[in-house]
């Protein structure tokens, strides 16, 4: 794990005080640039593939199976502390192989909650049912209505 934030600790307030000092620091530029510089989504995870970074190792393949691994790992976890997360995946059937559809599509039906997209309707298992929308030149229409 790569901190944004020079030298985190173990203690929360001590980090957020850290990053909100940094996020004062970087306020202007943040502006002036129209995205945020600091705070834990630019903290980086520093992954290996056996002995190897995944980062500038990995093929696209590869690492687009640990990034969903991960997004997956992070709603169990949830789940498990009796939370109740949404999930969400973004255009993920067309990039997986029939063993890994099977996988999510169990996970998926298990949800709570889910929201899907896809580019291509072909893509979203023909087993997954729900309330289907399509979304064309920024108006949403309802095309089919689930369980």
């Amino acid at each position: 794990y790569k901190s944004s934030i020079e030298e985190p600790t173990t203690i929360a307030t001590e980090n957020t005080a850290r990053i909100l000092e940094r996020m004062r620091i970087t306020r202007a530029a943040e502006i002036e640039r129209g995205l945020t510089l600091t705070g834990p989504h630019r903290d980086d995870l520093i992954l290996n593939l056996g002995d190897h970074l995944v980062k500038g190792y990995a093929s696209h393949g590869e690492s687009w199976s640990i990034a969903l691994s991960l997004k997956l790992a992070t709603y169990q976890l949830l789940e498990k502390d009796g939370l109740k997360p949404i999930l969400i995946l973004d255009d993920v059937f067309s990039e997986l192989d029939e063993e890994r559809r099977v996988h999510l599509i169990k996970l998926a039906k298990s949800a709570e909650q889910t929201f899907i997209t896809v580019a291509v309707e072909n893509d979203l298992p023909k087993e997954l049912s729900g309330n289907r929308y399509l979304v064309k030149s920024g108006h949403v229409s309802k095309i089919s209505g689930g369980q």
